[in-house]
């Protein structure tokens, strides 16, 4: 079963299909005697598009975590979301048919664009497109101009860092040092082979496991799970 969560609205149908679009900063450039190269870039930010079902009509197999709401009551969260100009939280929980919790996702993202579609197939219920775009926090410097008490009056320039967050920071596409041992799930099954000071990079994050940190190689190749204290960031 998937559940999916925009901040903290939880769509009542998941959507048929999700697509995560991985993109790419290389540039390629034309050197003399040397042909074309190919500069590799750290990835791009990643795109995030869906359709979702927003029915006018309870069903057996919709979710609400307070009742019955309809249609438009999510169309004006969405909206809020858009006008308030903050990221949020995406979030794709994965279960079994058992109750057996997979892997997840989490990303901090904004909204791009939304559209709705109503369809005399679809009757009452309407159908919400949605684009998304993963969000990474960014440093800002204040500078502050102060007069001197010198004869000359010449000034000085003071630089104060103000930070949005902090760098240390682990999240999605973050550059780490592994120091622990891998394993299957973000539970901490089926454990594995050990890293030490190993570079990867972080695809995936479930803070409720035990494990929350997914890692991969710099090209991307799975690794494992580790815990919070196996990961630096870089």
């Amino acid at each position: 079963m998937y559940s999916i969560y925009l901040d903290k609205v939880l769509l009542p149908i998941a959507p048929k299909s999700i697509k995560i679009g991985f993109s790419s900063q290389n540039k390629t450039l034309n050197l003399i005697n040397h042909g074309e190269i190919n500069m590799l870039k750290d990835p791009g930010l990643l795109d995030i598009e869906f359709d979702a079902m927003l029915p006018n009509t309870k069903y057996p197999f919709s979710i609400y975590k307070d009742g019955f709401e309809s249609a438009d009551k999510f169309i004006d969260k969405i909206n809020k979301l858009k006008t308030d100009k903050k990221p949020f939280q995406f979030i794709v929980t994965r279960t079994r048919p058992d109750g057996t919790p997979l892997f997840n996702t989490n990303i901090k993202v904004s909204l791009e664009e939304y559209e709705i579609n109503e369809d005399a197939e679809e009757g009452f219920d309407v159908i919400l497109s949605i684009k998304l775009k993963q969000y990474k926090p960014f440093g800002t410097k204040k500078i502050k101009i102060e007069k001197s008490k010198d004869e000359d009056n010449k000034q000085e320039a003071k630089v104060e860092e103000k930070r949005e967050a902090d760098e240390s920071k682990i999240m999605i596409g973050s550059d780490v040092i592994v120091n622990g041992r891998l394993h299957r799930d973000s539970y901490g099954k089926g454990p594995g082979q050990t890293r030490t000071n190993y570079k990867g990079k972080i695809n995936l994050i479930n803070e409720k496991g035990s494990h929350p940190y997914h890692v991969t190689t710099p090209e991307g190749s799975h690794l494992g799970w580790v815990t919070k204290d196996s990961v630096k960031g870089v």
